[in-house]
């Protein structure tokens, strides 16, 4: 049993009194915890600071990746090279709770640790890992790698965090009113809690669900049999949960599993709920689906100087500031890149994961174009990010442009696109570029700190961004025709190097007082609404209570 009277540092605010419990594969907790690998987890990271700025009642249930995600090196060529590397923290608490779950037909041993609330400003949290005594070989990498490729492994972890998280919450006395799942990782959960009450609608109304997901096909899906053999279900009856998933063709889908046993569900902007609500609209006993739009946490991540500066509305101390964050982001570029940038030129950057809906090279398909743009315009370009490590088309896009940046003193690709280089980057940009295929970013959220930190946005119109941009705050791409890929792109490469020409560069160097006042709109509109505060108040409000 964990006593709850000091699990929480702080009196819970009498609007946030319902007790939640929000499971999430990864965290974006700190640059020192290794449990996180892209826009999920920073997203999830900024909502449990949230939580604890705001008092609530709320813990957050995770997974203790040994080798973390993976670290972005290079070999001897400079090519990306993926490593792993043993994670050891000794600044999280054994809860000494060990039990075990089957897996495959064989018991697996689970621990809990604790990150206390007061380490890092965040959410209680727990982690779970099978990396412990009395484990096999195999049962104990299930919590090796964040996203393992191998599929029993993927599966397996989803159990853990599934399975395990909700067993560890019964042990520990922390059952909570309300189970949200981050994403459908941990649906399993919903089938111990379903065992236990022996009824699905005794559990219904405690389960919240919110899917990042814009697209059918990219909602994970596997043979309800192989769930079966992995002992996906734990105790619930695999007839009653096939009837009730609506299971056709012998393909279990896990988000639409989540969207048929929860009682609410959300997307994470305005308009990916719509999208949402197309992409499932034709299923039967789905849930409602609502919206919350993703946000960041100010506190976190903006840089103080500049948030003083743009209170007072004084763009001259805004500008003045930026110069030296360039400096500091430019001593990164000088280390790893050897070139040495000048905080007097216009700065873009392109940094997310590196995937390809994200389309990272978007800009330079047209090389001979993105060569004049490069020679002949006083600009710099600086890439960062990380490829899923087995993803080599992704990993070979991201070779190609640091070889491209050979012939380029101004273009710039760096490695370890974690916490810290993610806060350097938005410190040292003038311009956060951002073009996914419209409709396929359910959010996005770089862009939202980038704008807190006196960066514009270039970007297609899709995510948050169809919240938030305007003529006056941003550069928008007009929306390119979606009937024929290879047209959308290159409209869409030539919409991002038109603004970049015809807008952005002039407005920079001849217009400095309008670049400023554009700055100085985008900063205050970004604050106005995509603080993580605002986000985590509205999941108590619109989901929870």
């Amino acid at each position: 049993m964990i006593d709850k009277n000091i699990l929480f540092p702080y009196k819970i605010s009498p609007e946030y009194n319902k007790s939640v419990a929000y499971f999430s594969m990864e965290f974006a907790i700190d640059q020192s915890l290794k449990t996180y690998s892209g826009g999920l987890g920073f997203l999830a990271g900024s909502h449990m600071r949230s939580v604890f700025d705001l008092k609530q009642n709320l813990i957050g249930i995770g997974m203790l990746w040994k080798f973390g995600y993976y670290e972005q090196r290079r070999k001897a060529d400079n090519s990306l090279q993926v490593f792993f590397r043993e994670h050891i923290y000794s600044f999280l608490e054994d809860t000494k709770i060990r039990f075990q779950l089957v897996i495959k037909n064989q018991p697996v041993w689970v621990a809990v640790y604790h990150l206390p609330a007061n380490t890092f400003g965040s959410a209680p949290m727990f982690f779970l890992t099978t990396d412990t005594d009395g484990n096999s070989e195999w049962a104990r990498s299930i919590s090796y790698h964040l996203y393992d490729k191998e599929m029993e492994l993927k599966v397996a972890q989803g159990m853990v965090l599934g399975l395990g998280g909700a067993k560890f919450l019964e042990i520990a006395g922390l059952e909570p009113e309300i189970y949200h799942f981050n994403e459908a990782h941990a649906v399993s959960a919903i089938f111990h809690l379903w065992a236990k009450e022996k009824s699905l609608a005794k559990i219904k109304d405690r389960l919240i669900f919110t899917t990042h997901t814009p697209e059918e096909a990219g909602n994970e899906k596997h043979d309800f049999h192989f769930l079966q053999y992995m002992g996906f279900f734990g105790d619930a009856n695999p007839h009653e949960v096939a009837e009730a998933m609506g299971v056709k063709n012998n393909i279990f889908n896990h988000s639409l599993a989540a969207l048929k046993t929860c009682r609410k569900a959300n997307g994470v902007s305005k308009l990916h709920g719509e999208v949402s609500r197309q992409m499932w609209g034709n299923e039967a006993g789905i849930c409602e689906i609502d919206h919350i739009t993703n946000a960041q946490n100010r506190k976190y991540w903006v840089d103080e100087t500049l948030e003083k500066a743009r209170l007072k509305g004084d763009t001259k101390k805004i500008s003045e500031r930026k110069k030296e964050l360039k400096k500091r982001l430019f001593a990164e570029v000088a280390d790893q890149a050897g070139k040495l940038f000048d905080p007097e030129v216009l700065t873009i950057v392109w940094a997310r994961r590196f995937a390809g809906y994200k389309r990272p090279d978007l800009i330079t398909r047209d090389i001979e174009r993105f060569e004049r743009l490069m020679k002949n315009n006083k600009i710099q370009i600086i890439w960062a990010g990380k490829p899923y490590p087995f993803d080599f088309s992704a990993i070979d896009i991201f070779n190609r442009l640091f070889y491209t940046s050979h012939h380029h003193p101004n273009m710039a690709v760096l490695t370890g696109y974690e916490l810290k280089l993610s806060k350097l980057l938005k410190d040292g940009s003038d311009v956060w570029l951002n073009n996914p295929v419209v409709t396929r970013e359910a959010s996005g959220t770089s862009g939202m700190t980038a704008a807190m930190n006196a960066s514009i946005n270039l970007t297609t119109f899709d995510g948050w961004v169809c919240e938030f941009s305007d003529d006056t705050n941003s550069f928008i791409a007009p929306v390119a025709p979606a009937h024929n890929d290879q047209l959308r792109d290159k409209t869409d490469m030539e919409n991002m190097l038109d603004l970049i020409e015809n807008k952005i560069l002039p407005m920079y160097y001849n217009s400095p007082a309008d670049w400023n006042q554009m700055v100085l709109k985008s900063m205050n509109d970004v604050n106005a609404f995509f603080d993580s505060d605002r986000m985590a108040d509205e999941y108590y409000k619109k989901m929870y209570n």
